[in-house]
């Protein structure tokens, strides 16, 4: 029999990063990552090669995966000194996905797997804060509730906010152990109303559970849609990773966040990402909380207040940029990174190959190439073809001085204009009778990706640079706008109301993804001069033998193959 389960971090990891085939992509990169020395916390991946025994047998986990996962889970709790379901040490754990190639959010994560009523209050004791491990567990029912058991993420919602508008509060920050513990009560009680059946209170079931519906959200309309989208197999299926939990909810010395090694938009040479302090995961990458930039210069560049986590958590901050550094050097290519902060202790989580927009993905190659990470052919063969022979994206003409009605945060480059929308479904119908639309959400959610595609450009409320607004329309090429917070979107009555202006669905706005401002109506736009790294990589192109398709207009473009200049204000570089 094949081995299903694999080990990664602490004492042992097995795999690497040659090895995505058979543990997806994150298991592969958390091996590797390991292996590199970067704290990855400790876990297990369950090869895809378990999928197809998955599949085969009814939506349930076999006897001998069973079996083997029992094993494998025994020697980490013994070597981290916890065990799942313990009413003293209690072992917490992250379920997640892990597809050969990146498909963000398509599919599920299940966070703080193993608390129950019995092991919360031995959460709470062992770390001497209540508060924190009532919000864990919450924020469990929660996913769970609605990955496993199907009760709408949408209820939670609104019974949480329910709950902080009778005690008075706004944020969740203001909330007490006590108030957390009610809270707690009422999503129980919601979702044996809706499910039919109560929370698991045995943490061993409620890891099985996770790890099946992890399995089976490869199938679910959303992931389905993006990968017909994206041209991935269907039938290469998934890993899933079951990682030892850090909580970047523990206090405020703890923190969760992304950074891309370098600008996904512009392929600057620089740290580009967003945190959040005392947050898990989800809220960063879903939107739901705006978060700050990492480093001082991005947020003089674009905010007024608030704090970077290189002056709130400065040797956090150089901890990780060595390891941003140590990335992409190993991987020479721009990564993606996860990490979180859990009292002043740096976690990664999780690295990627990251998308990018064809202004950075050019970019980016050029500079590879004379930084001496690759090849003049390697840095050719890293960009479409298409990327190179296509109109780069229109901008709004600055000299048009148009007012704009509000702004965000330029998420994806770019100017679209079209007529909004507030519902994904409701873009690709207008897309099927040949209308150009605008898909405005308060955040999106993996299940918009149809509508998101289809669109001209995407504009959200909430949600910072890493959101999934912003990572999905940079990889499908889609101006976009995040974090439009003067905006408001009144669902019920089917408007947009901005600065002195209100527009109703139907009504034309344009959004300028390079700049983050908001237009009315349909703003006059000009073709951007292609930029010099399109033209040195063309030239490149017209020399290597393997790309010889790529057209070169008469064979006139002239290769400078300058040296870039040292920009000594950037506060990274490889």
């Amino acid at each position: 029999m094949s081995k299903l389960i694999y080990r990664f971090g602490g004492r042992a990891s097995e795999g690497g990063a040659d090895d995505v085939d058979l543990l997806g992509g994150k298991g592969a990169h958390l091996a590797e990552m390991a292996r590199l020395g970067l704290p990855v916390p400790p876990g297990l991946t369950i090869s895809t090669t378990a999928f197809s025994r998955f599949a085969s047998s009814d939506g349930r986990m076999d006897d001998d995966l069973s079996t083997d996962l029992a094993a494998s889970l025994g020697d980490l709790s013994r070597e981290l000194g916890r065990r799942l379901g313990d009413a003293e040490r209690p072992l917490v754990l992250a379920v997640r996905s892990g597809a050969r190639v990146s498909m963000p959010g398509m599919m599920d994560t299940i966070l703080n797997i193993g608390l129950t009523d019995l092991t919360v209050e031995a959460l709470g004791r062992s770390t001497g804060d209540m508060r924190f491990a009532w919000d864990s567990y919450r924020r469990l029912i929660q996913m769970y509730g609605d990955v496993v058991m199907g009760v709408e993420i949408e209820t939670f919602e609104d019974l949480l906010e329910e709950k902080k508008s009778g005690l008075g509060v706004r944020e969740d920050a203001d909330l007490t152990a006590d108030d957390w513990r009610s809270v707690v009560e009422a999503y129980k009680e919601l979702v044996l109303a809706e499910a039919g059946r109560p929370f698991p209170q045995d943490a061993a079931e409620q890891l099985r559970e996770a790890v099946a519906a992890v399995y089976a959200s490869w199938t679910n309309p959303r992931a389905v849609a993006y990968r017909r989208i994206h041209g991935i197999s269907e039938s290469w299926g998934t890993a899933v990773n079951i990682q030892t939990m850090v909580f970047g909810n523990r206090d405020d010395l703890s923190a969760t966040g992304v950074v891309f090694t370098r600008n996904p938009s512009t392929g600057d040479r620089e740290l580009f990402g967003e945190f959040l302090i005392n947050a898990q995961g989800e809220d960063v990458v879903a939107g739901i909380r705006t978060p700050m930039p990492l480093t001082e210069r991005a947020l003089a560049r674009g905010r007024s207040s608030g704090t970077s986590l290189e002056a709130a958590m400065p040797e956090v901050f150089e901890e990780l940029r060595d390891a941003c550094v140590l990335l992409e050097t190993h991987y020479r290519d721009m990564q993606d990174v996860e990490f979180t902060v859990e009292q002043g202790r740096l976690w990664i989580l999780q690295a990627r190959k990251a998308k990018r927009t064809d202004k950075a993905s050019v970019k980016i190659a050029v500079d590879m190439a004379r930084e001496g990470l690759i090849s003049r052919e390697e840095a050719v063969a890293r960009v479409d073809p298409e990327v190179l022979a296509r109109t780069p994206h229109p901008m709004v003409d600055p000299d048009a001085r148009i007012p704009s009605v509000g702004a965000g945060l330029p998420a994806s480059p770019g100017a679209a204009s079209g007529q909004i929308v507030f519902h994904p479904g409701e873009a690709v119908e207008a897309a099927e009778n040949g209308r150009r639309v605008i898909l405005v959400r308060i955040e999106t959610s993996p299940e918009d990706i149809e509508g998101m595609h289809v669109a001209a450009g995407v504009l959200t409320t909430r949600g910072g640079m890493t959101s999934h607004a912003a990572v999905v329309a940079r990889g499908i090429g889609k101006p976009c706008v995040v974090g439009a917070a003067s905006m408001q979107i009144d669902l019920r009555n089917g408007r947009l109301i901005a600065d002195g202006a209100t527009f109703y669905e139907g009504d034309v706005i344009t959004i300028d993804g390079s700049t983050g401002r908001i237009f009315a109506g349909e703003a006059p736009t000009i073709r951007p001069i292609i930029a010099q790294d399109f033209s040195t990589l063309r030239s490149w192109a017209a020399g290597v033998e393997t790309h010889d398709d790529i057209h070169v207009e008469n064979g006139q473009i002239e290769d400078r193959d300058e040296e870039p200049e040292d920009d000594a204000s950037s506060s990274w570089k490889p």
